[in-house]
């Protein structure tokens, strides 16, 4: 179904100057978002810095014990937690806090049925296309920040433009008639804009040339969170988004995998 809502093309730099201004109110997740990429930052250092902010420090300390690391209940330091889950799902989890992605009340409908969609299937799929799990894991976490940035910026039209538009390939046609821009390319701009990883935001801008090797493991994540949460979605031959990297058959052995493991992801990721 397409949407009638005329297109009103989004100011990008007043998102982003949004978010900058969110950052002076909670100055212990973006301080995390700008250190944890230094090369001189060490785990005890991001350790006295998250220790500022016990409930974002509670959630990286419950993700370490999480059996989705395999320490369940073993990780008793807020340094040995950095340790066990990496600097870059700590900085992860600083942006979900910086932006109100933890916010239920402030998000699309079914962004964390996605979102837990796309970072459990990357994560599984990583290996297969020369990447490391845990970095998956924030890529597709953090995909869908576009989404969020939409919806905080026009939340009766995007939450009316989803429901309009409940499969995800065709929700990014219609996020570009409406704004000018489709969320993951939002995501784009705003992880670049926080220096974040050139091999994630790569990967969002090639999200949609099905040539582009840098694109592959996103678009065939987002083809699991689609063929999971449409009934509408009409299923993509896996061959034609990862240049035949993937079969039918080990495809649908991952959809399972997801369908079945992503609740206990979202518990870890947000309690």
């Amino acid at each position: 179904m397409t949407t009638a809502i005329v297109p009103a093309p989004l100011d990008v730099q007043r998102i982003l100057e949004s978010i900058d201004t969110m950052a002076a109110q909670k100055p212990v997740a973006a301080q995390i978002v700008a250190r944890a990429s230094a090369d001189d930052t060490s785990a005890k250092e991001l350790a006295a810095i998250l220790a500022g902010d016990l409930p974002l420090a509670g959630r990286v300390t419950k993700l370490a014990n999480s059996a989705y690391f395999g320490m369940s209940g073993r990780v008793s330091s807020l340094q040995f937690a950095i340790a066990v889950v990496g600097f870059m799902t700590v900085r992860t989890m600083a942006t979900v806090a910086l932006t109100d992605l933890d916010d239920e009340s402030r998000l699309p409908e079914d962004f964390w049925l996605t979102s837990t969609h796309l970072a459990q299937a990357a994560t599984m799929l990583a290996p297969r296309f020369g990447e490391r799990p845990p970095d998956a894991l924030c890529l597709g976490m953090l995909a869908q920040l576009g989404s969020a940035l939409l919806h905080h910026n026009d939340p009766e039209g995007y939450a009316e433009l989803v429901a309009e538009e409940p499969d995800l390939p065709s929700r990014r046609l219609a996020e570009e008639r409406r704004y000018g821009i489709h969320a993951q390319r939002l995501t784009a701009v705003a992880l670049e804009h926080w220096g974040f990883p050139r091999r994630m935001v790569a990967a969002l801008y090639s999200l949609d040339d099905l040539t582009a090797p840098d694109g592959a493991l996103l678009r065939v994540a987002f083809e699991v969170a689609a063929r999971l949460s449409s009934r509408s979605h009409v299923p993509v031959p896996v061959g034609r988004l990862c240049g035949g990297l993937l079969t039918e058959d080990a495809l649908d052995l991952v959809v399972e995998r997801v369908r079945a493991e992503a609740g206990g992801l979202r518990l870890a990721m947000l309690g």
